[in-house]
């Protein structure tokens, strides 16, 4: 059975993970939800909430767009 720090341990590894995907283009809030967007070598965006990826586009653009519609649909 994990324990609340192993199991914080591991999460924070991905997160680190996750993070060195590329070059971070553009940084922003939205409500208490920071969102980053990076551009990766094959020239994608992510779009990263909370650290959390969410996913990949084909423009900056889109990125912001769908990662401002993702928080508003959380609440």
């Amino acid at each position: 059975m994990k324990n609340f720090i192993t199991f914080r341990t591991h999460l924070e590894e991905a997160k680190k993970s996750i993070a060195d995907h590329g070059k971070v283009v553009k940084k922003f809030t939205v409500g208490k939800n920071k969102v980053v967007i990076q551009k990766d070598d094959a020239g994608k965006f992510h779009a990263l909430i909370d650290g959390e990826m969410l996913d990949k586009y084909k423009s900056q653009a889109e990125a912001e767009k769908m990662a401002k519609e993702f928080i508003n649909q959380l609440g």
